[in-house]
């Protein structure tokens, strides 16, 4: 029997899963959101039976087993401890958290309840193109060692009419945060090496929009550009920018001794020096699917590959919840290839290090978080003073 589901937020994400979920047999019991009028006006237009501005009510119901935090990254942390404390599943919209130490938090909630599902929807694992491509890497495709990445998004404006925590940079709102962090997790499961060391430019150019003119600005950076330098000696370039209006273009290259594969929106191409003939790159996978299939009102707000991928996270998460032979319960054979809380720790240890680095305008090591910061630090030494003498 499939977990029964709550969701977190009202944004359009939410109305972009709710049909796959629904299309694969899940069961919405209950949506929060950040109002009561909002999450009533949700629960109204997706036939939600339940909703609530109270988080607990949520969690605390003995029909919801699987959440979906899909709300504000300050809210992520808190929801994912809690759920994961008293037995749910969790899936978590990316960023995890808005630091390593709300992160962490999530890393040790997952870690002493390994029974239960835990996953960071970086849905661009699941797109099919990236699936053939990492798949064409581990069989050997590149003829030599990966020695450099080039990843360039161009999309339009993340801002809603009104002011939201998209406009603020400490909020998690921001290309950065919401497509960086995509792109940082894609490199590690693509080629298995962490970024090192950093440097980057973000920036913030549309401070004010039509809607967004008083008191209040943008502070979430609508453009940034990075390199990595990673542990197996790959170097990466990413440019990453809200200044294209309409349909997102997007463009991975892998690169290897004179061979290389790139994806292209859904596509995945590749070029294997002396072999191809012609000098053209070869067609390996050409995307086909248009999603007509889905009951999807509108998905103008999220780019078509990202929702693409979090369809089939979806779909595999509902083999995971079937039932297996001679075996009772679910399986997480076909969530592994999923990001985990561990990736989301890694993945905000490098956002961190990109701030530093366009802060300080140099190159930053990347340290991830091991252990939570002691909250006063100078308490702490007083008492291990106090201990010493005594």
């Amino acid at each position: 029997m499939l977990p029964g589901i709550g969701l977190f937020g009202t944004g359009q994400v939410v109305r972009v899963i709710v049909p796959f979920l629904r299309a694969k047999g899940f069961k919405i019991e209950a949506v929060w959101g950040r109002t009561l009028a909002e999450a009533a006006e949700l629960a109204r237009s997706l036939e939600i039976p339940f909703y609530t501005s109270r988080i607990d009510d949520v969690l605390l119901r003995k029909d919801v087993d699987l959440i979906f935090i899909m709300c504000s990254p300050n809210l992520h942390a808190q929801i994912a401890v809690k759920a994961l404390g008293i037995g749910k599943h969790v899936v978590c919209d990316k960023p995890a958290g808005l630091s390593q130490q709300e992160a962490l938090k999530m890393v040790r909630a997952a870690q002493y309840y390994p029974s239960l599902i835990s996953i960071v929807n970086h849905s661009l694992r699941f797109l099919p193109a990236f699936v053939r491509m990492r798949r064409a890497i581990e069989e050997g495709y590149l003829r030599g060692p990966v020695t450099v990445i080039d990843i360039r998004v161009q999309m339009g404006s993340l801002l809603h009419n009104g002011y939201d925590w998209l406009c603020n940079d400490t909020m998690g709102g921001g290309i950065l945060a919401l497509v960086g962090s995509h792109v940082i997790d894609l490199i590690f499961h693509l080629v298995g090496q962490r970024a090192i060391r950093v440097h980057a430019v973000v920036r913030t150019f549309t401070q004010t929009t039509q809607f967004i003119n008083g008191i209040r600005h943008v502070s979430a950076p609508d453009f940034c550009t990075f390199q990595m330098e990673l542990s197996g000696g790959a170097l990466v370039t990413a440019t990453l920018s809200n200044h294209l209006p309409g349909q997102l273009t997007q463009e991975v290259l892998v690169c290897g001794a004179g061979d290389h594969l790139v994806v292209r929106g859904g596509d995945l191409h590749g070029f294997r020096e002396g072999m191809n003939k012609d000098g053209k790159e070869e067609v390996l996978y050409s995307d086909v699917d248009n999603l007509e299939d889905s009951t999807i009102n509108s998905i103008d707000s999220i780019p078509l590959p990202y929702v693409k991928g979090l369809k089939k996270l979806i779909g595999a998460l509902r083999e995971a919840f079937q039932p297996v032979e001679d075996k009772k319960g679910w399986i997480k054979e076909p969530v592994s290839s999923a990001a985990t809380f561990e990736d989301g720790l890694y993945v905000q240890a490098v956002i961190d290090a990109l701030r530093q680095s366009n802060k300080r305008r140099e190159w930053i090591k990347v340290c991830i978080l091991t252990e939570e910061p002691d909250p006063n630090p100078l308490l702490s030494a007083a008492v291990r003073a106090t201990a010493i003498s005594i």
